[in-house]
């Protein structure tokens, strides 16, 4: 299904290294990573920062393969991204026919865009992977709490974050639902044109939206029978404490990251 072909908001439950390690220190290796990602100008620090991300993926005792699925959504973005490169970027011509060209500066810019994508996608990938929801709420919301004497909605952002995370591929899966149902009563997407094409889409779209209210709707009820109001008064089962593995992890993400944005590497 597709659903189940994206990997990101799913959780796995393995006991492992990673796993247990506090969601705050995995939250701030994420981030930082996606900031840093954007500051890499050369390969040699992509290659690093793949191999430290392939030996997290070993260290969650999660399967390579796995981890390649996240990339499966975005499969026609990378390919647009390239054919853009190719025929748009100046320099030395590769191939050239009529106003067609393709170049070599084109070709390496756009590997380099496809690779800074994948590794973006690869983080919050083992992010969400190696943490559940109900971690990743709290981790948030201890993470923006010193906002709070500003008024800042530390505990709400947090939930709808995580609720936005957790219910993308369920909504993949109702979305493949819709789409063998209509094509089951004979509905064709890829007939006409563009134009077409799009309207095409209202009978995907329309019941698409009404199921997703009506889930936000049930959690609403759901919550508020349950009393849920907000953090205010809210305790928590489970206490986040930062131990030696936490510290490690992050002097060994902080340190990688420096090297990799800090280092001169000449390619």
């Amino acid at each position: 299904m597709l659903g189940r072909s994206v990997v990101i908001g799913q959780y796995v439950p393995i006991d492992s290294p990673l796993h247990r390690l506090d969601p705050r220190g995995k939250i701030v290796f994420a981030g930082l990573s996606i900031i840093g990602l954007f500051f890499i100008q050369t390969w040699f620090p992509f290659l690093l920062f793949g191999l430290f991300l392939l030996t997290l993926t070993f260290v969650a005792h999660l399967p390579p393969s796995y981890i390649l699925r996240s990339l499966k959504p975005i499969l026609f973005l990378l390919l647009f991204t390239l054919v853009l490169h190719l025929f748009f970027t100046p320099g030395r011509y590769l191939f050239e026919y009529g106003p067609l060209h393709i170049s070599l500066d084109g070709l390496v810019k756009g590997l380099f865009i496809i690779v800074r994508l994948c590794l973006l996608i690869v983080v919050t990938a083992l992010l969400t992977l190696t943490t559940s929801p109900v971690e990743l709420t709290d981790g948030m919301e201890y993470l923006l709490s010193p906002f709070k004497k500003w008024g800042f909605p530390a505990h709400e952002l947090a939930m709808m974050m995580t609720i936005a995370i957790r219910f993308i591929p369920t909504l993949l899966d109702e979305a493949d639902r819709i789409v063998k149902a209509q094509k089951a009563r004979g509905m064709d997407f890829e007939v006409g044109g563009l134009i077409q094409r799009a309207k095409n889409l209202i009978p995907l779209l329309v019941p698409l939206f009404v199921n997703s209210f009506k889930r936000a709707e049930d959690l609403a009820i759901a919550m508020e029978s349950r009393c849920y109001r907000g953090g205010i008064g809210r305790t928590r089962l489970r206490v986040l404490q930062m131990r030696r593995e936490d510290y490690l992890f992050l002097s060994l993400s902080l340190v990688l990251l420096a090297v990799v944005l800090l280092v001169p590497f000449p390619w």
